[in-house]
This record gives C-alpha cells, structure tokens and sequence, in this order.
C-alpha cells in the first residue's frame, strides 16, 4: 500500500510539473508572409527572418509581437501578429499542472498564431 501511495504522489507531482502546451505544441509557429510586390524582407525583432514570399519560425510570446516587411523604393509596413488562446494549455488545469501553466505562460505556448498566413501590399515610396 506504501508503494502505491509512494507512485501515485510521484505521477502528480510529475503531472503537475509538466507544461503541456510547451511539450505537445513547441515554442514556435511557422508563418508564410507574402508581399506585392514579392521580395520584400521580413524583420521580427530587428532580424531578418526572410524575403517574401516565404515561410519563417516565429517564437511564440504573450508580449505583442509585430513582423516588419521592407522592400527598397517602398514604404515599410509593419504587421501585428494575433494569437488566439492555445486549447492544449487546458491540460494543465485539467491535470492539475499549476507550475506547467507557469512554464507555458513563461514560453508562449498559452497562446498560439493564428492566422499562420499574413499578406502585405507595400506603396511605392
């Protein structure tokens, strides 16, 4: 009886520290931009990510995150990205996981991209 009491105090202590989100949905989304006109750069964060059309990583943050799209002889647009609430964090309340929900709130993985794909029109400058 001791053992089993013993590995079911272990399992939650494990369940409770688990960030589910983190685990089972990365830290990262992939998100295809498009320009018109096509080869502009994309800057998240000061750093260029890619040139349109094209698919880039962006780290997930429960911080505003804005994507900047730069093309010479046109004017710079900055895009804001939106998130919805990520239904795998659920988990962690379900599981009883108060130091996992801590892990995915620190990580991003609250939150997820959505819409995964963004299109810009730049104006000539």
């Amino acid at each position: 009886m001791k053992r089993k009491l013993t590995f079911l105090l272990l399992s939650c202590m494990v369940f409770s520290a688990t960030s589910c989100a983190s685990i089972f949905t990365g830290t990262k989304d992939k998100i295809s931009f498009t320009s018109q006109p096509e080869g502009a750069k994309v800057l998240h964060k000061g750093i260029e990510k890619c040139t349109t059309p094209c698919t880039a990583e962006i780290k997930r943050s429960l911080a505003k995150q804005v994507v900047v799209f730069e093309k010479e002889g046109f004017e710079s647009k900055e895009m804001k990205l939106t998130k919805t609430f990520n239904p795998v964090s659920l988990l962690n309340i379900l599981l009883g996981g108060a130091i996992g929900i801590g892990i995915d709130a620190a990580t991003g993985s609250l939150t997820k991209y959505s819409p995964k794909a963004y299109t810009v029109e730049l104006q000539p400058k």
